[in-house]
């Protein structure tokens, strides 16, 4: 039997001339000493080594429609076994898992889990991909990579801030099949005074991640007052089509008062579609609303001859008009996996 909580080295870390640790696993390189911990609540100080404090507690199991995550293009129509830690390496303001997120270890129940475990559990309901989602799972580095190791047919998918620093998002991207990632704003503003981070960290992860090949799909929570300005939202999308592909699938998240933000009020429906209609001015093959019923906002519909590919209402999936990756219509290969 496996140890519970078992005390394991974390990775990417070296030594400073105080007798502490100076983490690499993020952009934020916190200096922790013996007893301390880093930011994002997983990193603890020991007297011999840095240890990846929160490996294997699991805070959060369930079985979600990929639509979910939101992944759009990977696996259309399918299921996914999805787990959650706990911690966070941003403090984002307007954050809807607060709960787990913003908990450190000991403060929040959880149960430990062994990679062997969490994987078995995953192929008894029957699933072959999980998703590392609802906290930030780079920070539960260790933990995922070991669970890809004893397990390695099945599919990993990321849900991230895209925090991270260079190395480590390559390690994780080795066994990683898909990502969503969040790009919060598009001004460092909105990251230092709303999450605690830097935009140019995440954009630079983004770009790694399509440098990879993992199947890459972007997050915008669009908040009213915040960061949904027709410029930030047309530099966004002209960044993405330039530094990423124009058949990166993006989606305009509707938000919703949370947390240190419950006075901002939700995002009208029309200044969702007004990001849509800018994304496709600006080029973008795939932009779609979401967290909001809208008439179409949420379809797929082909670049090439703009038949309708895939119709969503909701979590309720119809594949149209998809002949494995291409339109059915006029056999244009599109950006889904399957």
């Amino acid at each position: 039997m496996p140890a519970i909580n078992p005390t394991v080295e974390a990775s990417h870390y070296s030594r400073d001339g105080s007798g502490g640790y100076v983490c690499g696993l993020c952009p934020h390189r916190c200096a922790i000493q013996p007893g301390g911990f880093g930011r994002c609540g997983s990193r603890k100080g020991e007297e011999t080594m840095l240890t990846a404090y929160s490996y294997g507690r699991v805070s959060s199991i369930a079985v979600d429609p990929i639509e979910k995550k939101p992944l759009y293009h990977y696996y259309p129509k399918s299921k996914i076994f999805s787990v959650g830690g706990i911690g966070c390496n941003l403090s984002c303001k307007n954050c809807q898992n607060y709960s787990i997120s913003m908990s450190s270890a000991g403060k929040k129940r959880t149960t430990y889990e062994s990679p062997e475990e969490i994987a078995a559990l995953c192929r008894m309901e029957r699933l072959d991909s999980m998703a590392f989602t609802y906290n930030e799972p780079v920070i539960w580095l260790e933990y995922i990579m070991d669970v890809a190791a004893c397990d390695r047919d099945l599919r990993y998918v990321m849900v991230s801030n895209g925090m991270a620093e260079e190395e480590p998002l390559k390690e994780l991207c080795r066994v990683s099949d898909a990502m969503n990632i969040d790009v919060k704003g598009f001004t460092e503003k909105f990251y230092k005074d709303i999450c605690g981070g830097r935009l140019e960290d995440v954009l630079r992860s983004a770009e790694v991640v399509r440098g990879q090949g993992v199947h890459l799909e972007l997050t915008y929570l669009v908040i009213p007052g915040y960061n949904d300005s027709e410029a930030e939202i047309g530099e966004f999308c002209h960044w993405v089509r330039d530094a990423l592909s124009d058949d990166t699938p993006v989606h305009f998240a509707r938000f919703h008062p949370d947390f240190e933000m419950t006075q901002v009020p939700m995002t009208p429906v029309d200044t969702l579609l007004r990001c849509r209609e800018t994304a496709a001015e600006c080029g973008l093959e795939y932009a779609y609303v979401g967290n909001v019923l809208t008439d179409d906002g949420s379809d797929t519909y082909c670049p090439e001859c703009g038949g309708l590919v895939i119709r969503r209402t909701g979590y309720t999936v119809d594949l149209v008009a998809l002949d494995g990756r291409r339109c059915a219509y006029c056999k244009h290969r599109l950006n889904i996996v399957r």
